[in-house]
């Protein structure tokens, strides 16, 4: 029961935001009556904070099995993009629900215990794959792995949040798999060229991602 309240409370936050979701509405879709639904996870507010931490654990949980440790760093570095790229079209829910925590100034999610400790191995792993990076000649500057993971969700979640929007501006789908595909190898060409000081045209090279996303999405 409390795995449908969370379920169906993810869908409802995503597509209405916090403030327009109905506790109504998450009971029916979970099977469940208002008193069951506050027994399982609290009143709205405290639903709403497990949800969100839920996503992140997903994520973060995820990406601990890309074992990047055992990859070349530059190979370390394009799955790490391909996965997150790949993500964030995947679970287009995620994205809701962070644009509705950050319009709300992470006020939810300060009053969580869980999520520093989950975001601490993941940067560990990325600064370790940096270091090799380093150490072995692939790359020439050690960056901040905060700013790299940053820098890199940024690429796909801007794409991803505004091709509404862009693809009116600049009259092209964003969202065709080839436009897709085509944003993927920019964006690792892009990264890489930035970590080994090299031309993007080595990178630049359009391929099948390794995971693919489905045809078709909502962003």
């Amino acid at each position: 029961m409390r795995l449908r309240i969370l379920e169906a409370a993810k869908q409802e936050f995503s597509a209405h935001g916090l403030a327009g979701a109905r506790i109504d509405r998450i009971a029916a879709k979970a099977g469940a009556n208002k008193r069951m639904l506050y027994y399982h996870v609290g009143n709205k507010e405290d639903l709403y904070l497990t949800v969100l931490e839920g996503a992140y654990e997903k994520i973060r949980g995820e990406e601990r099995q890309l074992d990047l440790e055992h990859l070349d760093p530059p190979e370390a570095i394009e799955r790490l993009i391909e996965f997150t790229w790949n993500y964030f079209l995947r679970n287009p829910e995620f994205l809701a629900l962070l644009n509705t925590e950050n319009l709300a100034r992470a006020k939810h999610l300060k009053r969580s215990t869980k999520v520093k400790s989950m975001h601490s191995p993941f940067v560990e792993m990325i600064r370790t794959v940096v270091t090799r990076g380093v150490e072995s000649g692939d790359f020439r500057v050690t960056v901040d792995p905060v700013q790299l993971y940053i820098s890199i969700a940024a690429l796909c979640f801007f794409y991803l949040s505004n091709s509404a929007t862009l693809s009116v501006i600049f009259g092209r789908d964003l969202l065709t798999k080839e436009a897709r595909d085509e944003r993927l190898a920019h964006m690792v060409s892009l990264v890489l060229a930035a970590l080994t000081g090299k031309s993007t045209a080595l990178f630049d090279k359009p391929k099948a991602p390794s995971l693919r996303a489905p045809a078709h999405h909502t962003a």
